[in-house]
């Protein structure tokens, strides 16, 4: 076990090393990229810092400060050395450390990212069971029906229908009105409760067909039907087969997990929630370098780390999984 978590480590280090490094040659290297050049004489970043009609002398001395003009292996080994001690670079318009600003953001993302997974993980698994178990009855119709319609809507959808009518016509939700949980955890509730459901209806269809068919998939197998042989009471039988059911969605709630805890970007905005989302949206229009680049950092962590955690967690579900 040990073993493989070192193994886990590194190969997890490599690949945000990789996903960082794509990044970087995207926004710094490829033709068109704000660090690149090309045919001009200065990076477009530098002449978009030094503002209407600049002086070279001012474009020199932003390309100097930034570092642009070293060799690129060596702007993205120092970048890679800054970001081990913490440090992500510094925000070109603001000029405020990016590892700071996500640090301040990270809260609402985490709050809603959680929230979210824990309603749509109780919603889709009960409705997945219930589904599988009075399998082609009413229940399961009706079940499936609501499902199909949930992947069916889109997240934006659902949540400028969700604004428009719970913030326009009913009057009991106010958009933009998010305060921190440690300022004042009631409004932080009254806040969030809305995106936690828009995010879940959408996740909650997904993982109640998952969990329908996976439950329908195990049910056949030889192991229940012994345990059902030997006298099991149903409900340890459904017990076990629910244990199997659930490895698939162990791994699709990580990836889910992983992706909204490195931003819930289109929910985010809908809902003026200050989050990691949000401020890369911002980065991105104005191509703020350091900004994207530290908020992919971010991101990719999570995905990694998660999948991680979703594999070490695989032993705990099914005894059948060891690791050597």
């Amino acid at each position: 076990m040990t073993q493989y978590l070192i193994r886990r480590t590194l190969w997890s280090i490599t690949m945000l090393i990789a996903v960082t490094a794509l990044v970087f040659v995207i926004f710094f290297v490829l033709p068109g990229a704000a660090g690149n050049a090309g045919d001009s004489k200065y990076p477009p970043v530098a002449i978009r810092i030094a503002g209407k009609q600049p002086s070279p002398a001012t474009i020199e001395a932003i390309i100097d400060r930034l570092g642009l003009d070293r060799p690129v292996h060596e702007q993205f080994f120092s970048y890679l050395g800054n970001a081990a001690q913490g440090d992500l670079g510094y925000s070109y318009q603001t000029e405020e450390p990016v590892t700071q600003a996500v640090l301040r953001r990270l809260p609402p993302t985490i709050g809603l990212a959680l929230g979210a997974s824990v309603l749509w993980l109780l919603l889709g698994c009960t409705i997945g069971v219930i589904s599988a178990l009075k399998r082609r009855t009413i229940w399961d119709r009706a079940s499936m029906i609501g499902a199909l319609a949930g992947v069916s809507m889109p997240v934006f959808w659902i949540g400028l229908i969700a604004v428009f009518f719970f913030d326009s016509r009913l009057q009991i939700y106010d958009t933009g009105s998010y305060v921190p949980f440690t300022q004042n955890p009631i409004q932080w509730l009254s806040v969030m409760w809305l995106p936690w459901v828009v995010l879940a209806l959408t996740y909650a269809a997904i993982y109640s067909r998952m969990v329908r068919g996976n439950m329908l998939e195990v049910g056949t197998e030889d192991y229940i039907r012994t345990a059902r042989a030997k006298g099991l009471t149903e409900r340890s039988v459904i017990r076990h087969q629910l244990r199997s059911a659930l490895t698939p969605v162990v791994t699709m709630y990580g990836l889910d997990l992983g992706l909204l805890l490195g931003g819930a970007i289109i929910t985010e905005r809908i809902f003026n929630i200050p989050g990691i989302g949000s401020y890369t949206v911002t980065a991105i229009a104005q191509q703020n370098l350091p900004v994207i680049l530290g908020t992919t950092v971010i991101a990719s962590f999570f995905i990694i780390f998660s999948n991680l955690i979703v594999d070490v967690f695989y032993a705990v579900l099914d005894p059948r999984v060891t690791y050597s």
